[in-house]
C-alpha cells in the first residue's frame, strides 16, 4: 500500500468549477477572485482580504506597505521555512532570528526583551503546522517594549504604538484561537493556498488585516492591488468596461495577482472546507490514540485554547537523535509511507549561515528539529490507509530501536 505525503484533495466539484471558468472566457483576476476574497473575509471575520499569488508575496507586500527597508530590523523564528525570513531580505531589512521556547515549535517571546531595538519595525510569528501562536503573550511582550518602537515618518507604521505583528499564517487558515479565527488576531496575516495546503488554489495566497483607527480598509486594499499588478491603476476587470481602457502606472511595482482559475478552485474548496477540516481531525486523533507514548510526542492541534486545522502531523521521537530520525524516515519509505521533516532551522541552511547565523545560538530549535518527523495527514486518507501508517510506524520504530546501530 503506497501512502503519499500530501496530495491535493480535488473532487469533481473543483474540476467543474475550473472548467466553467475556462469556458467563461475570463481566466485572469476577475469576478471569481473578488468573490473568493469576500468569502475569505467572512471566514476570517475581517473587513477585507486581498488575494495574491502566494503567501510570500503577501508577506513582502505588507512589509513594503509598512515602509520597512534598509536600516530596519524584522524579527522572526529560527524554526520556520525560508519564506518567513527571505521576505525581510527582499525589502532590504535585516532579519533577526529568535530561538524557540524549550520543547516548543514556537519562538521564545521572552527573548524579545533583548531582540527588540529602536530599529525593530515588525515581527513575523509563525503558525507552525496549523496551530496558531500564543498571540496574547506576544502582544503583551510588545506592549511592555512599546517605548522602543520608533515608527518611520510618513508610513503605515505611524498608526501603531508598538512593533507591528505580521503573522506568517501560511499553515493556519481555518484555525481558531480563543474563539477567534486566524486572520483576525495579528495586525496583518498572510495565508498560503499552495498545492500542499489543506485549502488549495494550486498556487496562491492572501493578505488580511485587523481594523485599526486611522486605517482606511478600501484604500489599503487598493494599494495592495497596485502592488500586485505593476502599479497599474486599473485591473483587467475594470478595463473591460466599455470605454474604460485608459490606465496609469503609479509606480514600478510587482506582478503577483491571483487568477480566476485559482480562485474558482478555492471557491469550490471553501464549499466543503468544514468537511475537510473534520476529516483531518479524525485522522490526527487516530494517530494520537494509537501512537502517543513517552517515546512518541505529538504536536497539540486541539486544546482548550484553540482548534488547529491539523495541517501537519508533527511528531517528535524524544531521546532519539538525527541519525535515528533519518533512518526511520527511510524505513517508512521502504514500507511505502512518505514522511517529511518540518523544518530545518534556518541557521542550518547555507543562505542563513552566509548571513552570519550560527546554529549553536539556537539550541532549542535544533533539539526540536533533530528528532522530528512529519507523518502523512490529508483528507484523502482512508481509514485503512491510516491503519497502515500506524502499523508501519510501529514496525519501523520498534525494529530500529532494537538495532544496535541506532539504539540510543
Amino acid at each position: 500500500m503506497r501512502i503519499e505525503f500530501s496530495p491535493p484533495d480535488i473532487t469533481e466539484a473543483e474540476i467543474q468549477a475550473v472548467a466553467e471558468t475556462l469556458r467563461s472566457g475570463w481566466i485572469t483576476t476577475g469576478p471569481r477572485t473578488k468573490q473568493f476574497e469576500r468569502e475569505l473575509a467572512e471566514w476570517c471575520q475581517t473587513p477585507r482580504v486581498a488575494c495574491l499569488n502566494s503567501a510570500t508575496a503577501a508577506l513582502e507586500c505588507v512589509l513594503k506597505l509598512l515602509g520597512i527597508g534598509e536600516g530596519d530590523e524584522v524579527i522572526t523564528s529560527a524554526y520556520t521555512y525560508t519564506a518567513s525570513a527571505s521576505v525581510i531580505c527582499h525589502v532590504g531589512a535585516t532579519p533577526v532570528l529568535l530561538d524557540t521556547a524549550p520543547g516548543s515549535y514556537e519562538m521564545d517571546y521572552s527573548l524579545l526583551t533583548k531582540a527588540v531595538t529602536p530599529r525593530t519595525k515588525a515581527i513575523i510569528p509563525v503558525d507552525i503546522a496549523g496551530v496558531m501562536c500564543d498571540y496574547e503573550t506576544l502582544f503583551a511582550q510588545l506592549e511592555q517594549l512599546k517605548e522602543r518602537f520608533l515608527p518611520t515618518s510618513g508610513t503605515l507604521q505611524e498608526l501603531f504604538d508598538r512593533v507591528v505583528v505580521v503573522a506568517d499564517a501560511a499553515h493556519s487558515f481555518g484555525a481558531t484561537r480563543l474563539g477567534r479565527p486566524s486572520g483576525s488576531v495579528a495586525d496583518f496575516t498572510a495565508f498560503s493556498f499552495h498545492a500542499v495546503k489543506n485549502l488549495t488554489t494550486a498556487e496562491g495566497g492572501a493578505l488580511t488585516w485587523r481594523p485599526r483607527q486611522g486605517l482606511d480598509n478600501d484604500a489599503l486594499y487598493h494599494e495592495i492591488m497596485l502592488y500586485s499588478l505593476h502599479g497599474q491603476s486599473k485591473d483587467a476587470l475594470s478595463k473591460s468596461e466599455a470605454g474604460a481602457w485608459e490606465y496609469d502606472i503609479v509606480a514600478p511595482l510587482y506582478k503577483c495577482n491571483m487568477t480566476d482559475i485559482f480562485a474558482a478552485l478555492g471557491l469550490a474548496q471553501l464549499q466543503r472546507y468544514s468537511q475537510i477540516l473534520a476529516r483531518r481531525r479524525v485522522i490526527f486523533e487516530r494517530y494520537v490514540d494509537a501512537l502517543e507514548s513517552d517515546e512518541v510526542e505529538f504536536i497539540r492541534h486541539f486544546t482548550s485554547e484553540g482548534s488547529s486545522n491539523a495541517h501537519l502531523c508533527l511528531v517528535r521521537l524524544p531521546g532519539k537523535d538525527e541519525a535515528f530520525r533519518n533512518q526511520f524516515i527511510r524505513d517508512m519509505g521502504k514500507r511505502e509511507v512518505a514522511c517529511n521533516v518540518h523544518y530545518k532551522p534556518l541557521p542550518l541552511l547555507a543562505a542563513y549561515k552566509n548571513l552570519g547565523f550560527r546554529i549553536e545560538d539556537f539550541p532549542h530549535a535544533l533539539a526540536q528539529y533533530q528528532c522530528e518527523v512529519t507523518l502523512p495527514l490529508h483528507s484523502k486518507l482512508s481509514d485503512e490507509e491510516v491503519d497502515y501508517v500506524i502499523e508501519a510506524f510501529k514496525a519501523a520504530y520498534n525494529e530500529l530501536s532494537a538495532s544496535k546501530a541506532y539504539n540510543s
